[in-house]
């Protein structure tokens, strides 16, 4: 459990902070609008490399999220911290190398639980897989159809 706090917070993670974990991010702060529950909760998202610091998210993945009604998401990509590990309740990854990247660069003080994303999907779709390289569309909206689901389901156990 992170340092106390009055409020819930989570971090979504992925290899460079431009197309899966700006969805989540991007997906779970229109659910917590939704709900009126967003000045409850921190959330954030970060890249596990640093090479695309300071850009948007992908313009495929901005273009899915309009598709669903997510609209003027912005976002700076950035690398995980150090003190994420403290700052968060939750930090997801997407797959099993950010899992392994996640637990790599954990401090020994963290108090955040380290969880994979897509093991909260009900449709049991495990591993987020990076729609970045694909020249397909689809790529984004699997992303976005499992990340919706996971991201529900986490919500509705943290609320």
């Amino acid at each position: 459990m992170a340092a106390p706090s009055s409020k819930k917070s989570v971090l979504f993670v992925c290899l460079g902070n431009i197309c899966r974990s700006t969805m989540a991010e991007a997906i779970f702060l229109n659910l917590l609008e939704e709900k009126g529950l967003k000045d409850q909760w921190t959330v954030d998202s970060a890249a596990i490399e640093t090479y695309n610091i300071g850009k948007g998210p992908d313009n495929r993945a901005v273009k899915i999220l309009e598709k669903h009604g997510i609209k003027g998401y912005r976002h700076k990509a950035r690398q995980i911290r150090s003190d994420d590990f403290t700052k968060f309740d939750t930090i997801f990854g997407m797959d099993d190398e950010n899992m392994e990247d996640l637990e790599a660069a954990k401090p020994k003080k963290s108090t955040a639980k380290l969880e994979m994303l897509g093991k909260l999907d009900p449709e049991e779709e495990d591993i987020i897989v990076d729609p970045y390289w694909s020249d397909k569309i689809q790529g984004f909206e699997t992303v976005f159809e499992q990340c919706n689901r996971a991201c529900r389901k986490f919500l509705e156990a943290n609320s």
